[in-house]
């Protein structure tokens, strides 16, 4: 199952311009851009870091930035190596490129070019075949647990699985896990010296068998590049260009092979966004997002804002969230602009316990999925997302839903390729694009039509079955087949069943299957990647968001990194709710997440929030002339200057309007400040937003103030900071040049 997109195979996306016909030249690849994505996509030389927030196009954005390489001959489509997460992510990215006119290009996981260059290489530096791959551990792992007299049940064998794996991607051997692991701050599942002793018994069980684990790719990988100096100059000749996406999920075993596969070049684009770092269980870390430029000064730094994706509500509420956060991430945290209209705003329910929560959500699912000319929403079932913190929560959501003839999908349930009525119908294409014009049946019709006409013979149907189960379940197979048809013949014109049967085929190889036709209900790590017009975040309770076990600042922020994200994957429709109960007639104990306080209504912030990376809060601390202590200024309301609302967000203030008002911003002067405001960053030694947060900079390119009287009516414009840089700031209002300028913070950083 995949991204519930507009639409499944091809979608337009949530950034402008979406899929076209190929570009005619390397100029058209630019075509639609926005300027910090056309930044990214012109820049080729030396190495680049995108900091790309949520929905902000940052495939997009590097997909464009390779294919205009490729097209305008700067890089050799076989010496590019484009690297991420997932199989179905490395699969959208083929497909664009192709779409773009720069196939030939490789885009594969971190494991499969691992594994790719281990097959090859394995004989030359070894000797032999490389030892089989184990999918799965978790029995090798029980065996070994068997062997040291440890019992562990199922949940304990994940974690202590889990575990060995966290061990070996931050390459700790297993004589130094019960230190590293203290040091770290993990919380074991089992006595540390424990898990120490199963570890190094299930790597021995792996010699004996001669067979190696997903982790041992990377890491065999990475002896052969270091031990055979010669392979990995081989390695370094074939890439010359490397794009790593989702950068602040790299592992350190991953950075590691990625600079074996670098060597001293600095060809090198990286895309990230430290505040969606959700896998540090797994060994991932933002540290390497972060120290891009320390690693490589002359680094180009582009920053991706503008949100396609969510409406100005949503993204309102996202950027709430982060304004509340801790730590170093949240210090590097993007301030997203909407792009969109105006939706509805975001809704909060209460309910009385766990049952109710989950049948109010059917309910409103339910009244969502009914068709406008019936009074509902007219949103199809595939672009709703039920999401929780644990898969635990599923089952009320799954009965919940059943009962309300709700369809649904569970994500992470059986792989949408390797479904028997799927794969019997993949043979039934490939025969009749085999059969071509024998088949009266199949002539001189369309794409669509002809597959429909297949599929009809196994039970597709242009009505659903009544009810639910397997009857429906696999007719919800057999339409979304029906579908990526259409899809396919819109976007290629001129096609055959034979290219689709071929499209199907490198798909099921990506497992990049189509949206099928049902709610999603998944875990808020699961979503991570994927959008739908609805979400309904749910459970959300202390205990829960955050989790009981999220006891250190660190973990408490994953936590609340992990809402951003589930708030993000929203589009248009947003729905937080929580259960004051677990059990009807259980005592209302339960409160709402910490992470809501100040945002919700009827809700106070728990207290001042920093506000480190940009926008949304208080400065603080505007000495009155002679050192006197703070400037006060008179309270009241403050309404808003484009629809006349009172405002009470603080970021809304700000600016001196709603955030969904129409902005008259001066982005040749934004970008002007932001370039002012790193110098001066620079000059003091302190970070940007000691400067101006980066709200007060929007107000001020908003504005445009003349004089200091109007410069001072702008929150976060105290006589202190008048004093200090108000003769600069109104010079760049003016447009008078200062001297000694020099590139900067803002969108674009050129080293």
């Amino acid at each position: 199952m995949t991204a519930a997109t507009s639409s499944t195979l091809f979608p337009q996306g949530s950034t402008p311009g979406g899929y076209e016909a190929t570009p005619r030249d390397a100029d058209a690849v630019l075509d639609g851009l926005d300027p910090g994505q056309r930044e990214v996509a012109t820049s080729l030389h030396g190495a680049v870091c995108v900091l790309a927030g949520a929905g902000t196009g940052k495939t997009r954005a590097i997909t464009h930035r390779i294919a205009y390489g490729v097209r305008a001959g700067i890089l050799q489509p076989a010496s590019v190596l484009a690297v991420t997460f997932t199989n179905r992510a490395a699969g959208e990215m083929r497909g664009r490129l192709r779409q773009l006119g720069a196939g030939g290009v490789q885009a594969r996981t971190f494991h499969s070019a691992a594994l790719r260059q281990l097959q090859y290489f394995w004989p030359k530096a070894v000797g032999g075949e490389v030892p089989r791959l184990v999918e799965r551990k978790v029995q090798l792992v029980a065996e070994a647990a068997a062997r040291c007299r440890v019992r562990l049940d199922r949940n304990e064998l994940r974690d202590v699985t889990g575990e060995i794996e966290w061990s070996k991607v931050t390459q700790t051997v297993p004589e130094d896990y019960p230190a590293v692991a203290a040091k770290s701050g993990r919380e074991a599942p089992r006595d540390t010296a424990e898990i120490g002793r199963i570890y190094a018994t299930y790597e021995q069980l792996k010699r004996d068998r001669g067979v190696i684990d997903f982790e041992d790719v990377l890491l065999l990988t990475v002896g052969v590049l270091q031990e055979r100096p010669d392979i990995a100059d081989q390695v370094r000749r074939q890439y010359q260009h490397f794009v790593v996406d989702e950068y602040q999920d790299v592992s350190p075993l991953q950075q590691r092979l990625l600079e074996l596969w670098l060597g001293d070049r600095d060809s090198l684009c990286v895309v990230g966004d430290a505040s969606q770092t959700i896998y540090s269980f797994t060994g991932a870390t933002p540290d390497h997002l972060l120290n891009f430029r320390t690693r490589h000064p002359g680094a180009t730094m582009v920053k991706l804002i503008r949100d396609y994706r969510s409406t100005p509500q949503v993204v309102h509420l996202a950027n709430g969230l982060l304004s509340q956060a801790r730590g170093r991430a949240a210090e590097h945290r993007l301030e997203l602009v909407s792009q969109r209209e105006a939706g509805p705003d975001p809704a909060y329910a209460a309910y009385q316990d766990e049952p109710a929560e989950a049948e109010g959500t059917a309910r409103r699912i339910r009244e969502l999925i009914t068709p406008v000319e019936q009074g509902g929403g007219g949103v199809p079932a595939s672009q709703i997302a039920v999401l929780y913190r644990v898969n635990a929560q599923s089952e009320l959501y799954e009965q919940a839903l059943a009962d309300a003839q709700v369809p649904y999908q569970l994500r992470g349930a059986e792989r949408f390729f390797e479904r028997p009525e799927v794969r019997e119908a993949g043979l039934l294409l490939r025969g009749a694009a085999r059969g071509g014009s024998a088949d009266p049946a199949l002539a001189d019709v369309d794409i669509p039509s002809q597959v429909r006409a297949v599929l009809g013979t196994r039970g597709w149907t242009p009505e659903p079955p009544a009810g639910s189960g397997a009857v429906r379940d696999r007719w919800e197979s057999l339409a979304a087949l029906v579908r990526l048809a259409e899809d396919f013949a819109a976007s290629r014109p001129g096609a055959t069943l034979s290219d689709l049967v071929a499209e199907l085929d490198e798909r099921a190889a990506a497992q990049h299957a189509p949206t099928v036709e049902g709610v999603t209900l998944a875990s808020l790590h699961a979503a991570k990647g994927l959008e739908w017009d609805a979400v309904f975040l749910v459970g959300l309770t202390e205990g829960m968001m955050p989790i009981t076990y999220a006891k250190t600042e660190q973990q408490i922020e994953e936590e609340r990194r992990l809402l951003y994200v589930g708030v993000t994957r929203a589009r248009r429709h947003l729905t937080l709710s929580w259960a004051l109960s677990r059990a009807p007639g259980g005592r209302a104990s339960r409160r709402p997440t910490r992470f809501l306080n100040g945002l919700r209504p009827g809700s106070q912030a728990m207290g001042a929030a920093r506000t480190p990376g940009g926008s949304g809060g208080i400065e603080r601390g505007a000495a009155a002339p002679g050192g006197g202590g703070p400037v006060r200024r008179r309270r009241g309301p403050v309404h808003c200057r484009v629809c006349g609302r009172a405002l009470t967000d603080a970021g809304e203030m700000k600016l001196m309007r709603c955030e969904g008002c129409p902005s008259e911003l001066d982005e040749a002067l934004y970008e002007r400040l932001r370039d002012w405001r790193a110098e001066q960053a620079g000059l003091l030694g302190q970070p940007a937003y000691c400067v101006f947060t980066d709200k007060t900079l929007l107000a001020i390119a908003e504005a445009v103030p003349g004089t200091e009287s109007e410069l001072t009516r702008i929150s976060g414009v105290g006589r202190r900071k008048l004093d200090r840089f108000g003769a600069d700031v109104l010079a760049l209002c003016a447009g008078r040049e200062l001297p000694s300028a020099v590139d900067g913070e803002g969108g674009v950083e050129a080293g």
